[in-house]
């Protein structure tokens, strides 16, 4: 069994790839920016499910809001919400490795961050990694009743990933997940229920295996008890839940010798999303026997992503997490 605990304060000898420390974001009032987003049709936007047929969706598709926070264009911050077609944005390096990353952005459950935790990770892991990154717009908890909608569009993902992967120069064993903050609840949702039948189409697609072949997880909301990050907790379970309900939420008590290899990353003074659900996942994944490896950092908060200053080990994430997913490639 593999399982390593690194604390990266120690780390000094790794440079980041592609990690840049750029200055705070000019702050804007928000905006209305939907002609950001690639049109319909266009080859880096791809449709989740068949038009009409989003299962649990009873009305016409509407528009989703795309909000950009950011005055500076050289670090744009725009977040999406009222997803009710979900799509992928596709972004491919011009020499894929052969690998995938389906990247499920975080915000609550509330919003889905687009730059900070999708656009953001293409330098470091399609440009000079090589990786090609599918970063999802999934449905979120308000207005519906059905709590597995965003875990449905991550199965389908996954599997519309794998079961294109030859068009896309890609090995099937070599399709990931990485989710940040409750993007990474979803990300150990898949994880741990990627064979949960869920509503489908019953398409060739829906017969592929939904399985990461690896999870990274970054910051990620796991808890829903005492740990739980509360908007989170709320906008997905409700006001009151019930001990089933947060048993069934909380991914500690999910992990099973199944869940694929998991490399976790957390900075310990976040104040957002407590250090401590983390910990709980690795816990589970070491007890589960898991091949896993977790960094914590002292320092970076939450909601870091790769914009991280300079003056932090915490910039070194993404060239562990590049080196980690090489050592998952299948072996002969």
């Amino acid at each position: 069994m593999r399982c390593a605990v690194w604390m990266s304060l120690l780390l000094g000898g790794l440079v980041a790839v592609g990690v840049v420390a750029p200055t705070a974001p000019t702050w804007a009032a928000e905006r209305a920016v939907p002609e950001s987003e690639p049109a319909v049709g266009s080859p880096e936007r791809i449709a989740l499910w068949p038009a009409g047929k989003v299962p649990g969706e009873r009305r016409a598709a509407s528009a989703a809001r795309v909000i950009e926070r950011s005055d500076d264009p050289a670090l744009p911050d725009r977040y999406i919400d009222g997803v009710s077609a979900p799509y992928l944005v596709a972004y491919r390096p011009a020499n894929p490795n052969g690998s995938a990353l389906l990247v499920i952005p975080g915000g609550g459950y509330q919003r889905i961050v687009l730059d900070k935790e999708g656009t953001a990770l293409v330098p470091a892991f399609a440009e000079q990694g090589g990786v090609t990154l599918f970063v999802l717009r999934y449905r979120l908890p308000a207005g519906r009743t059905d709590r597995q909608a965003a875990l449905a569009d991550a199965q389908r993902a996954l599997r519309l990933i794998r079961h294109e992967a030859s068009r896309w120069q890609l090995d099937p064993q070599r399709i990931g997940v990485i989710g940040f903050s409750a993007g990474g609840h979803v990300a150990a949702r898949l994880s741990t229920s990627f064979d949960t039948p869920l509503p489908a189409v019953g398409d060739a697609i829906d017969a592929v295996s939904a399985r990461p072949d690896f999870a990274l997880l970054m910051y990620p909301v796991i808890d829903m008890s005492r740990h739980a990050h509360s908007g989170s907790r709320q906008r997905l379970l409700g006001e009151h839940p019930d001990a089933a309900l947060t048993q069934q939420f909380s991914m500690q008590q999910q992990v099973t010798p199944k869940t694929p290899p998991t490399f976790l990353v957390h900075a310990q003074d976040d104040d957002v999303v407590a250090v401590q659900n983390s910990l709980l996942y690795y816990q589970a994944l070491l007890q589960a026997g898991v091949p896993s490896e977790m960094h914590l950092f002292a320092h970076g908060g939450h909601g870091f992503g790769v914009r991280i200053p300079s003056d932090l080990t915490t910039t070194q994430w993404p060239a562990l997490a590049l080196r980690w997913m090489q050592a998952q490639e299948p072996r002969p």
